[in-house]
């Protein structure tokens, strides 16, 4: 399909738009210029992305005060979690003079399927899960999935245990799966405390990023991580008891007792689009060992005879569930980029 055409007012409203933007560049660097020149800027220390706002960032300095900052004009885009450079100026502000490398990056696709970045320096993901709304175990691979493509450590959290009487024996039953397969896995419920100081323990001297359906309770938790913050909860909607999208940016907040925590928007589902049918494979940790030993090179793990995976099926080794959760995402895959 060949490129739309664009109108001669759109070409200018483009070009416009863009020299506009060159033009709010170009002062930014030029003030930036003269504030250093004039002795208003500080000499360059390390720093780390709080919060992203547009143009501007919010930096934590070692001592863990916050300034607004904004970037130099020739910077990619920054994230969250970044590591910067930045220098300090006399009223408090600063500017950011680099970005120092990235030890992890937790991207998601935008609605044109490209991935972007959302956040960085990540250590663990901690996929979280509720009594309500009701926990599907494929949705949980795919953040699974998502978190073994990045190489970020993925742990379990089941929210709101005390709504559990009447899913108990099914969620524990789905809870042990994921314990067998190596999975950190903890029980929480902010009403009665329960399980918070493990997920302290699971936190301590690492930065996480909380992922999980809407109305799970992800800053319900945190809030109960860090009292002194307060970040807006939203109430699970109607009758369809689904919730409501709570957060508009991804923001990290230090733990007392060390690590920090990153609560990024609301997202009912991560895309997998990026991935091919082998690194969805790899993403289902126990699959590894049978990965390259079907019949045939080129196995879709379908149909095809000798296929090592469905041979570990049979055997009792590979979880029937997790083989048919695998299956469902490669043909939503296939289907997508139809």
């Amino acid at each position: 399909m060949s490129p739309r055409k664009l109108s001669r007012q759109q070409r200018w409203r483009i070009e416009k738009i863009q020299a506009e933007r060159a033009r709010r560049a170009e002062r930014r660097e030029t003030n930036d210029h003269h504030r250093e020149a004039e002795g208003a800027l500080e000499d360059e220390r390390p720093g780390r992305v709080m919060a992203h706002f547009g143009h501007r960032l919010e930096v934590a300095d070692e001592a863990g005060e916050r300034h607004l900052c904004h970037l130099r004009a020739n910077l990619d885009a920054l994230v969250t979690g970044d590591r910067v450079s930045w220098r300090p100026a006399s009223d408090g502000s600063g500017v950011v003079e680099a970005r120092l490398e990235r030890s992890s990056t937790l991207e998601r696709p935008d609605s044109r399927g490209r991935l972007r970045p959302v956040a960085a320096n990540i250590d663990r993901i901690m996929i979280v899960f509720a009594a309500e709304p009701e926990p599907h175990p494929n949705l949980i691979d795919r953040y699974l999935v998502a978190a073994e493509a990045t190489g970020i450590t993925p742990a379990l959290i089941l929210n709101k245990v005390d709504l559990l009487p009447e899913r108990a024996s099914r969620l524990h039953e789905l809870l042990n799966d994921y314990q067998r397969l190596g999975y950190d896995v903890i029980s929480a419920s902010v009403r009665s405390d329960h399980g918070l100081e493990d997920l302290h323990q699971a936190l301590l001297e690492r930065t996480a990023v909380f992922v999980g359906q809407s109305g799970v309770g992800k800053s319900s938790l945190i809030n109960a991580l860090l009292p002194d913050e307060q970040l807006r909860i939203g109430e699970l909607s109607g009758e369809h008891r689904k919730g409501t999208h709570t957060t508009t940016t991804a923001r990290l907040y230090p733990l007392p007792a060390g690590g920090q925590l990153i609560d990024s928007p609301g997202i009912r589902e991560f895309g997998l689009g990026h991935l091919d049918e082998h690194q969805v494979a790899e993403g289902f940790i126990e699959f590894r060992p049978y990965l390259g030993h079907c019949r045939f090179r080129d196995c879709h793990h379908d149909r095809e005879p000798g296929c090592a995976l469905r041979e570990a099926v049979e055997r009792g080794e590979i979880a029937s569930s997790r083989f048919e959760s695998f299956q469902h995402i490669i043909r939503e895959l296939a289907t997508s980029t139809r």
